[in-house]
């Protein structure tokens, strides 16, 4: 996969995000059924699950949305909803352990079931959102065995799964991205980085044998543009005045 997300359809292609949504839809479905006035009288732990389990999908998805903009602030948004998950792991995990319970080995058979289960590839049509909903809906009955089980600890430990399994493709996601932020950069930081070199060119001194800018007389200096070489005005921006470099 050369691009990080998809050109048609970006981040709704994303095993990740499907995953991610299940896990939302998933979290949304436990503190229903399992969290109540007694166990969780102030309905804290309703909002934090609900809160860790929402920014995993959200900012995986803004994180998606700003990558033409700005890579750096794209990885930083990823990196939060991985934390996010992290932490709703960690709230699955207690709770397992609150029971008395540990999470299942990954070679028992309970988990290895769960791990068997993979996704269907992506295959949308012209309504990109309708379809990754359909997609997530779907994929989600999937996984209904555990997920939907009367035992509390059953639909723990398949979340507990599904959060590694998001986390670790998460984890691929942001290391291509740094990759791509060393080579190439965003937007923005390609921006920065012209101006940085504009602002060094505007303080380089004037050469004794520079041109004169043919619209105010003032001295010129030479710049690096997109198709090469020029002589630019030393009082830009206030002046324009440009001449080419004669061999």
């Amino acid at each position: 996969m050369t691009e990080l997300f998809h050109k048609c359809g970006g981040y709704r292609r994303l095993d990740s995000y499907t995953i991610a949504s299940i896990i939302q839809l998933a979290t949304l479905s436990f503190c229903r059924r399992f969290l109540n006035r007694t166990n969780d009288p102030c309905g804290r732990q309703v909002d934090q699950m609900t809160q860790a389990a929402r920014s995993g999908v959200k900012n995986l998805v803004e994180g998606s949305e700003r990558m033409k903009a700005s890579l750096s602030t794209a990885i930083n948004l990823m990196d939060v909803g991985r934390a996010s998950l992290c932490e709703l792991r960690d709230d699955y995990t207690t709770w397992l352990m609150d029971h008395d319970q540990a999470p299942w080995r990954q070679s028992s058979p309970e988990a290895q079931a769960v791990f068997g289960v993979r996704l269907a590839p992506a295959d949308y049509g012209d309504d990109i959102n309708h379809d990754a909903c359909v997609r997530i809906l779907t994929e989600r009955k999937r996984f209904a065995p555990w997920l939907e089980a009367d035992d509390s600890c059953v639909v723990s430990n398949a979340l507990l799964i599904l959060i590694n399994r998001t986390v670790n493709m998460m984890d691929k996601q942001l290391e291509k991205m740094g990759v791509q932020f060393r080579e190439e950069g965003g937007f923005h930081e390609r921006l920065t980085a012209v101006r940085a070199e504009a602002r060094r060119e505007q303080h380089q001194p004037v050469p004794e044998d520079a041109p004169v800018c043919p619209k105010c007389g003032e001295p010129m200096r030479l710049r690096h543009g997109a198709s090469g070489d020029f002589w630019g005005c030393t009082a830009y921006p206030g002046c324009k005045g440009t001449r080419e470099v004669r061999p």
